[in-house]
């Protein structure tokens, strides 16, 4: 039975808020990487210069903008299951025999006893971690300066 107490103790010290704190700075870790990320494809869409009917332009000239992304939920999700089990077996039987014959009796008794206790613990989980991205427009003082851009671009 001494089993019983670790596993308990080991399904209430979850680190949940551990796991919590981990998965947000996780995410804050991922945005920062999706901005610089989008910051470089605007910088090089302003260096890729192509050549149109004998014009030279980049792209942001001609309205392209690069995407950005940001992450709209997180969800942490733990599922424990704990089960607990005790059976107690006992069985007994007893057999008598008698026999006798010319003027004595024999008496023969047996008893059987079995004696059985069981225990069986047991413990399962199951977590998971979802976040869903979704794709944002630029920021609008970024969109208002390539707009600029583009109308001062020779066309």
């Amino acid at each position: 039975m001494s089993e019983v107490p670790k596993v308990t103790n080991q399904l209430l010290s979850a680190p949940l808020p551990q796991i919590i704190e981990r998965l947000g700075i996780a995410i804050a870790e991922a945005q920062t990487a999706l901005d610089r990320n989008s910051i470089a494809v605007a910088q090089a869409m302003a260096e890729t210069e192509i050549e149109l009917g004998g014009e030279t332009t980049n792209l942001i000239a001609l309205g392209f903008t690069p995407t950005f992304y940001s992450f709209t939920e997180a969800t942490v999700e733990a599922k424990l299951s704990f089960s607990m089990q005790e059976t107690t077996e006992l069985g007994v039987s007893v057999g008598a025999s008698v026999s006798g014959g010319a003027g004595f009796v024999m008496v023969a008794a047996s008893v059987n006893v079995s004696y059985a206790r069981k225990f069986s613990v047991g413990a399962e989980g199951m977590s998971s971690i979802a976040a869903r991205l979704v794709s944002l427009p630029p920021p609008e003082l970024l969109e208002a300066r390539l707009k600029t851009m583009s109308e001062k671009a020779p066309t």
